[in-house]
């Protein structure tokens, strides 16, 4: 027999599953221990370390006296490792994430002797569109994947194509995956017959001509004793999966294509429920994600003093450890889950404190009563925001200019009035501090103690004055300055901010003059010009603000209207069906019950207008317990739901601001309900074909079907980032959502509960893809939140694009720090980056350079517009200087290819 086999030994390591990280980090370094020990007594032996860093790390930190010996193991090209940091899931995580994800792993590969060049990707449950131009613009010229290969797929190599046309050769891992050589070598034998068995398989997909690439591995495995005879015994030799695709040059001619993003059923299992189940990890990953990157970064890039560079490495260390294809996914045992939403929070808790300190240097600047708006986006942008404030005069922009305003709520100004021993009230004082705000003033009269307090103070007093007055006081009472919460219509510049703050009236500057406006419970100013937007008016059925229209009947559904004249009719229909699956797969029981219809439905008004109108939707529902169990084997999935009902009152907010031409929403309820599936379904304005939704770095336009073959059932249910569209409506999104698209009707997963990490026996995949562990958390029982946004819209998906950008990055505010007595800061723009279809998805500082990521989303070409800029120069993906780019009169003129991915680095002005 020749040399046509190249035998790869690898270990695919599942860093976190079905046990949680700490227990299998033992196992990894028991079998590293003897994976270094076999090289070095083998020099023939070559090892593949599964294509992430954190398996070199996790054994590192328990054994770092052998950094040198996997280092020169690496320099030798006999053990390969990288380029990733961690095995990501690509569709739980932000494209910024992903490209993280590279950086971090291939930087630490090149410090212990270089990454493998090869996109390694062989268990992700599916692949993103840009992955190719991501691993392209990292300097990788291969792929290597296994699920989500459609059935045109007949090679073990192809083009994949991204949606900017580039094309990245790619190996395929037919028949068993990163496993297909695992059965060689268990003993001698037969070995030569299975060799032989191999071969015949394999030339199916490769062709007569060339080496096979037998992947010898499994999860958590370590390579058999002896594997090097075992090797030669078939006249074949071992490699590096680097070695072995290192034989081709990248050259994509001549291969099939594949366009776009992996999402197939027909060659493998892509486990499509993942995208659903323990929701609230991953509404927890996007928020945190936007945090860092849209908030944290790029904030502290442009206002902020010394970079903290160490603390947003932190933060992405933990984001990018979460976004493991067993870990975010929730595919684990509870207590990986547990640890996985342990480590996201803390990379929010990261981010957060960046942005505090950032924007608390800002309100150092601006007087104690001023508030501070900053802008996220890159664009000026006008919004609302809710402003605590004090007193009752109008709140003006830097130029004394009211601005439109409506009253929310007033806080109490009698904190305290009862009868009390002085001595006690006395000890409620700390400093200045009573309740906590500060003591501003005090008076005893007629045996009443009264103390007044405001949220700060310059008052001095001295307490044994005080205890000197108290004889004879019986009575306590704590008066607070008037304060009021006031929704407010702000503009403020690109990435910049502005500062409004209460002004007298007699100092308010009205061009068109204050008017009352129609409700008289809500007195206010607008300010009338061609481009502001109008007053919203609301009652308990009907919200409008000159964009939307929406009228709330009777069940509880909402009929939406565009300006456009696109009709929504109702929208908002709770389904709760069964769910008797796993963590991977949702399987309804065979019986099932559906229940759509509320047992009662209530509305109540919570504001009118004219900036905020909102409406309170309360439906009553009663819902089966949980599935039945069949007696003695609770984990055979159960035929049909329990006959006991639980009622549940679901909660939706119906809310429409001045200037939004969609309508948002809020959906809570109370999860005490086990094994269902609750949806939220959008009747589609016109019948649709397909649907667009918003991923990594593109908009994938994908069937009403999805494509079958390996057995498990194709399901329909796809992901989206941070919006889906479909015939005319628009879902705006604050994290990946699973939905679902007919002819006519969107579906939004709200919540998934299960109870198995795998079953044996699920319906709808044949065989198990874990082991069957009990995971009651995954119930998600306790209060689930969801927000979201309607949008109708006329023609292309592309008008959806810089909503669902407003929609996800609020404005910021912050209460002023600084003395009374400073100026009002002027508004103070930071950097602006517009372009059709151009979005910024990343600003940080980089080696004193300003790095800024845009990705072209749209299918046209278009040109990105980059202002204050003093010089620049292109980068790739790992931050390696390119050319430099021309800048006239401080603004960047950036040509971009539809969907192409940029990076610059500049210095501003």
């Amino acid at each position: 027999m020749s040399t046509e086999i190249v035998v790869v030994p690898h270990t695919h390591w599942d860093r976190e599953w079905y046990e949680p990280f700490q227990r299998f980090r033992l196992r990894l370094v028991a079998l590293l221990d003897e994976v270094l020990d076999t090289m070095e007594r083998e020099p023939d032996y070559h090892f593949t370390l599964d294509g992430q860093l954190a398996c070199v790390d996790d054994y590192l930190e328990v054994r770092p006296e052998n950094r040198d010996r996997i280092a020169a193991l690496v320099e030798a090209g006999r053990l390969a490792v990288g380029p990733w940091q961690i095995l990501l899931d690509e569709f739980l995580c932000s494209g910024e994430n992903i490209i993280r994800n590279l950086e971090l792993g291939m930087d630490r590969a090149d410090k212990l002797g270089g990454a493998m060049p090869v996109g390694y990707l062989p268990d992700m449950f599916g692949h993103t569109a840009q992955m190719p131009q991501i691993l392209r613009k990292a300097g990788l010229l291969h792929a290597c994947v296994y699920r989500g290969v459609p059935s045109s797929v007949t090679t073990d190599a192809f083009a994949w194509t991204a949606p900017d046309g580039t094309a990245i050769r790619t190996q395929y891992l037919p028949a068993g995956g990163y496993g297909n050589g695992a059965h060689l070598f268990h003993d001698s034998e037969g070995l030569k017959e299975r060799a032989a068995a191999f071969v015949r398989t394999m030339r199916e997909w490769h062709g007569p001509e060339g080496s096979l690439l037998a992947m010898y591995g499994t999860d958590h495995s370590a390579p058999v004793r002896g594997l090097p005879e075992m090797v030669a015994a078939i006249g074949a030799r071992m490699d590096t999966l680097s070695g072995y695709i290192g034989a081709y040059s990248g050259d994509v001619d001549g291969l099939p294509q594949v366009h776009g993003e992996l999402r197939s059923h027909a060659r493998a299992n892509i486990l499509p429920g993942v995208i659903s189940v323990r929701a609230h990890v991953k509404q927890a990953m996007g928020r945190a994600e936007r945090m860092v990157e849209r908030y944290a970064e790029p904030l502290a890039a442009l206002w902020g003093e010394e970079w903290p560079g160490r603390f947003l490495d932190m933060a992405w260390w933990r984001l990018v450890d979460a976004s493991g294809h067993d870990s975010v996914t929730g595919c684990g045992v509870d207590d990986t889950a547990q640890q996985v939403a342990a480590r996201i929070a803390e990379a929010e808790h990261l981010g957060q404190a960046v942005r505090d300190m950032v924007t608390a240097r800002l309100a150092e600047a601006a007087p104690s009563d001023s508030i501070v708006i900053v802008n996220p986006t890159p664009q000026t942008r006008s919004g609302v925001v809710i402003l605590d404030v004090e007193g009752t005069d109008p709140i003006a922009d830097p130029a004394g200019e009211a601005l439109p305003t409506q009253p929310i709520e007033y806080a109490p100004t009698l904190l305290l009035d009862q009868e009390m021993d002085p001595a006690v009230a006395l000890s409620f004082v700390h400093g200045t501090e009573l309740y906590g705000q500060h003591i501003t003033d005090w008076k005893v009269d007629d045996g009443t103690l009264t103390f007044t307090v405001a949220r700060e103070t310059s008052v001095v007093f001295d307490v044994d004055d005080l205890r000197a007055a108290i004889d004879g006081v019986t009575r306590v009472r704590i008066e607070a300055e008037q304060r009021r919460t006031v929704a407010a219509l702000v503009t403020a510049p690109p990435l910049g901010h502005t500062t409004v703050r209460p002004a007298p009236r007699d100092e308010v500057y009205d061009p068109d003059a204050p008017q009352p406006l129609p409700s008289e419970h809500h007195p206010s100013c607008w300010l009338r010009s061609d481009d502001a937007p109008l007053p919203v008016r609301g009652d308990a059925q009907v919200l409008d603000n000159g964009l939307v229209r929406v009228t709330i009947a009777e069940d509880g559904l909402l009929d939406i209207v565009g300006d456009n004249g696109t009709r929504i009719t109702g929208a908002g229909r709770i389904v709760d069906g069964g769910d008797v699956g796993d963590t991977y797969n949702y399987a309804p029981p065979r019986a099932d019950l559906v229940v759509s219809q509320p047992v009662s439905v209530e509305t109540e008004m919570i504001l009118s207008g004219p900036i905020v109108a909102a409406v309170d939707v309360r439906r009553t529902y009663r819902w089966p317990a949980a599935a039945e169990a069949i007696e003695g084997i609770p984990e055979v999935p159960a035929l049909n739901r329990r006959a006991e009902m639980e009622e549940i009152v679901v909660t939706m907010r119906v809310e429409l601001r001045a200037g939004e031409p969609f309508v948002r929403l809020r959906v809570e309820f109370d999860n005490r309900c086990d094994d269902h599936r609750v949806r939220f379904h959008v009747p589609l304005p016109t019948p649709a074909s397909e649907s667009h939704a918003e991923g990594q770095f593109a908009v994938v336009t994908r069937p009403l079907t999805s494509e079958g073959g390996c057995g498990e059932t194709p399901l329909p249910t796809f992901p989206a980032s941070s919006w889906v569209a479909a015939g005319g409506v628009a879902a705006l999104l604050e994290h990946v959502t699973e939905y679902e698209v007919n002819d006519d009707e969107l579906a939004l997963t709200l919540l998934r509960s299960v109870g198995y990490l795998s079953r044996n026996r699920n319906s709808l995949r044949p065989e198990p893809a874990g082991p069957q562990l009990p995971t009651p958390a995954a119930q998600s029982r306790g209060l689930r939140t969801v927000n979201l946004a309607l949008m109708p819209y006329l023609g292309s998906w592309e008008k959806v694009v810089p909503h669902a950008e407003a929609f996800r990055h609020d404005l910021l505010v912050v209460p002023g720090l600084g003395d009374r007595s400073l100026p009002m800061p002027q508004p103070a723009p930071g950097l602006s980056v517009t372009g059709d279809g151009v979005v910024m998805t990343s600003l940080r500082d980089r080696d004193g350079w300003l790095e800024l990521r845009v990705v072209a989303m749209t299918p046209n070409p278009t040109e990105a517009v980059i202002s204050t800029v003093q010089e620049a120069r292109h980068t790739d993906l790992r931050g390696r200087p390119g050319a430099p780019l021309q800048v006239t009169d401080g603004t960047v003129r950036l040509p971009l290819s539809p969907w192409e991915i940029a990076t610059i680095q500049f210095h501003k002005l």
